[in-house]
């Protein structure tokens, strides 16, 4: 249910959803245009322990600010390509794919997609992400309950930003 008792519109019977995802690890949603991937103090310091790092230092050479908050730095895939991967996206293995350097302390901005409130919004906001994320439509249904959890969590950890 929704905070006013509707129901979702990706609801299901039986406390499934309507929606599969199943994560293919493409690091698809780690690169695009440039946006921004927010980071909680707490997750500035978890990053910085996992890289051995001062959270100073870390501070200083991972992240910037924003309107919306402090948030990773992005690096350029190529000159005025206008695409950009998190600092933390590895092509080394497979430059067409990539993986999270960071993968277990990642921000919960990455731990929670596609789960976003902004994505959840419709139907047509749905769709529009699972144009760049080719894990949605794949797998199980996925339980209302754990989109619920992602959701909230998500617009618990960035109240101004929503995905």
């Amino acid at each position: 249910m929704t905070r006013g008792g509707s129901r979702e519109w990706y609801s299901g019977a039986g406390g499934a959803s309507r929606l599969r995802f199943e994560c293919t690890q493409c690091g698809a949603c780690c690169t695009g245009p440039e946006g921004a991937v927010l980071v909680t103090p707490r997750e500035v310091d978890a990053l910085a322990a996992r890289l051995g790092m001062t959270t100073e230092a870390f501070v200083a050479q991972f992240t910037h600010m924003t309107p919306e908050g402090r948030s990773l730095i992005e690096r350029e895939t190529a000159p005025k390509s206008g695409q950009f991967d998190c600092v933390f996206l590895d092509r080394s293995a497979d430059p067409s794919r990539g993986t999270c350097s960071v993968y277990m302390d990642r921000p919960t901005q990455c731990r929670t997609f596609p789960w976003w409130p902004d994505n959840l919004k419709d139907e047509a906001a749905w769709r529009r992400t699972a144009k760049c994320c080719e894990g949605i439509g794949r797998g199980a249904f996925v339980p209302i309950s754990t989109i619920r959890i992602q959701r909230d969590a998500q617009a618990a950890a960035h109240p101004v930003h929503r995905g």
